[in-house]
């Protein structure tokens, strides 16, 4: 347990104390956002606020996990630094994004071929390390099977449990990206997240197999760890959310949704709770859905569905203020986040 408040306190501590400092160093540099034009017309008034506040979610939370481990005197597991190498990599494919928009003064930074290439070559090296590093039991971080609750179903070919991973890589960077549209909404929704994987990870350090077998105990390599890393991220969050809520004096970025997309999934897949965490992040997925079924229709018959996609922004049109948004979002994330807790904890209760 100290880890954890090791982990989330210093985190937090470096990101509400350097978030303020980012914003004088990007503010000075002209690190401020473009903004789209055929987007809502009230976001104009946010052109040139500085942006790739992600940089300062990633060091804090880095720092965090590392001193969680010198206060306990404990070396990092596989577990751990593979998600971390995670959220790095892709918040490093999210900084190379911003950097374009800011360097060329545009709302489009790397080409979408580019971009996704760095999200797959970041999301393949996470994919094949999972399976390995077994510790004294043979376990590894990940199974190749699919989960849900905890692994079920038979072993996958190893070809296929990567394309998988990937799916889940991807599929979930770019939904916390759709998700960044207003200010503190990605910030909130992916820190109800985060705080329901530190309570899975800490239950299931507290029922695993290798403490004691059980019908219901799990295997998973390193439970603890990975609650650290979730509360390190969360930590850092928090400290960020104080300065990126409405009004936002800083964006995130491209740098922090990636690398928070990154941080979810690689937490889903180390956990072995993949299809829970559709639930768990279920207004991201949602958030998503929308834009898929907006572009499949106009495609269709030259309609739209909603105003405009994302979500957040059809409600924007419709004359919802921005604060309401954000709020009810949240609202929505944390109850996603509960039903999913609720479900993981479900199969705990007396059968009878």
């Amino acid at each position: 347990m100290r880890d954890i408040l090791v982990a989330a306190g210093v985190a937090l501590l470096l990101s509400m104390l350097g978030t303020p400092l980012a914003i004088r160093l990007f503010s000075r540099r002209g690190y401020g956002q473009n903004i789209r034009e055929e987007g809502p017309s009230g976001h104009h008034e946010k052109r040139g606020t500085p942006t790739m506040g992600g940089t300062v979610i990633v060091i804090a939370a880095l720092i965090g996990f590392a001193c969680s481990h010198l206060a306990t005197l404990t070396p990092p597991t596989a577990s751990a630094v593979l998600v971390l190498f995670l959220m790095t990599g892709l918040g490093t494919v999210g900084f190379l994004d911003d950097f374009i928009k800011i360097y060329k003064q545009r709302s489009l930074g790397l080409r979408s071929g580019a971009k996704a290439l760095g999200q797959l070559v970041v999301g393949a090296i996470f994919a094949v390390l999972v399976v390995q590093f077994k510790n004294a039991y043979s376990i590894t971080p990940a199974e190749t099977r699919l989960s849900f609750l905890r692994d079920f179903g038979p072993s996958i070919p190893i070809v296929v449990f990567t394309i998988w991973v990937l799916i889940m890589i991807v599929g979930f960077s770019n939904a916390v990206n759709l998700t960044d549209g207003l200010d503190g909404l990605a910030s909130g929704a992916t820190g109800a997240v985060l705080a329901a994987y530190v309570l899975i990870g800490n239950w299931q350090l507290r029922n695993s197999c290798l403490n004691q077998l059980g019908p219901n105990c799990y295997w998973v390599r390193d439970p603890l760890d990975l609650a650290v890393v979730a509360a390190a991220v969360l930590g850092a969050l928090v400290g960020f959310l104080w300065w990126n809520a409405p009004p936002a004096k800083i964006f995130m970025g491209d740098t922090g949704s990636l690398a928070l997309g990154g941080v979810l999934a690689g937490l889903a897949i180390t956990t072995r709770t993949q299809f829970l965490l559709f639930i768990l992040a279920g207004l991201c997925v949602v958030i998503t859905a929308s834009v898929i079924i907006q572009v499949g229709f106009f495609k269709m018959t030259r309609k739209r569905v909603f105003r405009m996609a994302p979500l957040q922004h059809h409600f924007e049109l419709k004359g919802w203020a921005e604060t309401t948004i954000v709020v009810r979002f949240w609202l929505i994330a944390c109850l996603c986040a509960a039903a999913g807790l609720g479900l993981f904890y479900v199969e705990w209760m007396p059968k009878g």
